[in-house]
């Protein structure tokens, strides 16, 4: 039998920024932890990046942690960031370290942030006293109540997961738990958006991997899925339009995020994007989304600095991302692992300081080159030949003027391309097919 419960006003007073504090902002902040599909990326610690479009992220710190719990598990999945009623911010986040599924605790880890630059006033607090987990928490304004509400998702009596609630004026302690809303299966997840001055809350249906919205916490849309299993929704609307977006991550293959747009929250219907739409940071996991100004942007970038590296996506295969293999240059379907295969740094044209030369992370002496047309990974002798080979010039991508096209040196009719996945130059003009101008074409992100 299906089971609901809702406390009272919890639905009805959940609130979000103004249209005047929305309309002050112009980026976004985005949390997240860190795994891999063979788990050589796993880092349980608070990682921070920031976008101008919500859609495309630059990792911050190297894409290293900002903050590391200092008890419990000592590590933390599922962080949220909520910008409180002062404009100041508190981190949330499941205490657990890795994968132990079996792993109890009665608490969520915190921080306090007046920026997002520094965080302080690390504690853990209580939610329940279950012998069972307290898992990826958010948390809303309840302006009836004055109160902040964390909902989390928690097994309680019934014997399977439900999304549970408490009370809190401080993140210090926390109100007597409640059951928020238990639909009669295994429910985790919760994430919460007011649209028009309706609420609504996503969540996943843990029986089958599926996402679904609810609507003053009935369920009114079908669910939504990639075609594989999906967790831990996000919702963030656009800064520039009346776009929403929602995030979702997959464990098949680790550390993937799909993205789905609507325009209509109140019409439950998502539209998944186009990989070419959107960039996550590299290996990032159940993330947390919240709007900042450009102000705040500016000086998170300054604080925490941008990658050293980039990643070179694929325009007609943007799942895809420019890495070595075995010495040898080719477009993968990310994630992979070695996850460093992917990651270059760009550095000025070992022929010409004009043009640009693709220099491995994993492998810092080694330069992609072209031998025979075809892109290898090869340490640099430091020859003549070499630096002509390893130097490319960027030009207007052919399929994507936003995007680029890398024209070689010594061989300035040919552009890299991909061919069945293995790099390689080629003659590329206006007048070349359209597949082989896609094919030529690429997104330098991160």
């Amino acid at each position: 039998m299906r089971r609901r419960t809702l406390l009272a006003g919890a639905a009805a007073s959940l609130v979000v920024p103004s249209a005047a504090q929305a309309a002050g902002y112009s980026g976004y902040a985005m949390a997240y932890f860190t795994e891999s599909p063979s788990m050589t990326a796993a880092n349980y610690g608070l990682h921070l990046a920031v976008s101008t479009d919500g859609l495309n992220w630059t990792p911050l710190a190297q894409n290293n942690a900002v903050a590391t719990p200092t008890a419990g598990s000592l590590g933390l999945r599922d962080p949220f960031l909520l910008r409180k009623q002062d404009g100041t911010f508190v981190v949330l986040a499941t205490d657990l370290y890795g994968t132990d599924w079996s792993y109890q605790s009665q608490y969520l880890h915190v921080w306090d942030s007046a920026d997002l630059r520094a965080f302080t006033g690390y504690r853990r607090i209580k939610v329940h006293s279950l012998a069972t987990h307290a898992w990826a928490p958010e948390a809303y304004w309840d302006a009836a109540r004055g109160q902040y509400a964390i909902v989390y998702s928690a097994v309680n009596s019934t014997g399977h997961n439900v999304l549970m609630i408490n009370y809190t004026s401080d993140f210090v302690t926390a109100s007597a738990n409640a059951v928020y809303y238990d639909p009669g299966y295994d429910a985790i997840d919760g994430t919460f958006v007011t649209a028009g001055g309706v609420n609504y809350m996503y969540y996943k249906n843990n029986t089958n991997s599926t996402l679904l919205g609810t609507k003053n916490l009935s369920v009114y849309t079908s669910a939504i899925t990639p075609g594989r299993g999906v967790e831990a929704p996000q919702i963030v609307k656009s800064n520039t339009s009346d776009v929403w977006y929602m995030w979702g991550d997959t464990w098949s293959p680790n550390g993937r995020f799909f993205c789905w747009q609507t325009t209509n929250v109140a019409g439950g219907s998502w539209t998944l994007l186009n990989d070419r739409a959107y960039t996550q940071p590299l290996n990032s996991k159940h993330c947390g989304i919240v709007p900042i100004t450009s102000g705040e942007l500016s000086a998170l970038t300054t604080k925490w600095g941008t990658p050293a590296w980039n990643r070179i996506k694929s325009y007609n295969y943007p799942d895809r991302y420019l890495r070595h293999a075995d010495g040898v240059g080719r477009i993968d379907t990310y994630p992979f692992d070695p996850y460093q295969d992917q990651q270059w740094t760009l550095v000025p044209g070992l022929a010409d300081s004009s043009g640009v030369s693709f220099r491995s992370v994993n492998y810092p002496d080694r330069y992609l080159r072209h031998k025979n047309y075809a892109l290898v990974l090869a340490a640099n002798d430091g020859s003549s030949t070499f630096n002509a080979d390893a130097t490319f010039y960027r030009t207007s991508g052919f399929a994507d003027s936003s995007w680029t096209s890398f024209r070689s040196y010594n061989y300035p009719d040919r552009y890299l391309r991909h061919n069945n996945y293995v790099l390689r130059i080629d003659p590329i003009t206006s007048s070349s097919a359209a597949t082989d101008k896609q094919d030529a074409t690429f997104r330098i992100g991160y």
